[in-house]
């Protein structure tokens, strides 16, 4: 199977935009990033997103939230399976 496009969108100073890619490193897999601090790049991201801060990340398609909500799905043990295609 292959590994779905995984999306984040990061500004350099977030230290909680880190620990998400820190996260995904370990779990081995590629990632596109796009830094939002360009205000157009921002603004792309809110509308997709519905929401401002970041990290915002999307795994095959489907926003998957924050920084938070990415070591929540890991501790459900429902991110493997995500970044595998298989969820």
């Amino acid at each position: 199977m292959t590994q779905p496009r995984i999306e984040i969108y990061t500004t350099r100073s977030c230290p909680f935009c880190h620990r998400a890619k820190a996260l995904l490193g370990e779990k081995g897999v590629s990632y596109e990033e796009t830094d939002v601090a360009d205000p157009d790049l921002r603004a792309a991201m809110t509308q997709r997103a519905g929401k401002r801060s970041v990290p915002q990340i999307f795994i095959g398609g489907t926003h998957v939230g924050g920084c938070d909500d990415l070591y929540a799905l890991d501790r459900a043990g429902k991110l493997d399976p995500m970044l595998q295609g298989a969820a």
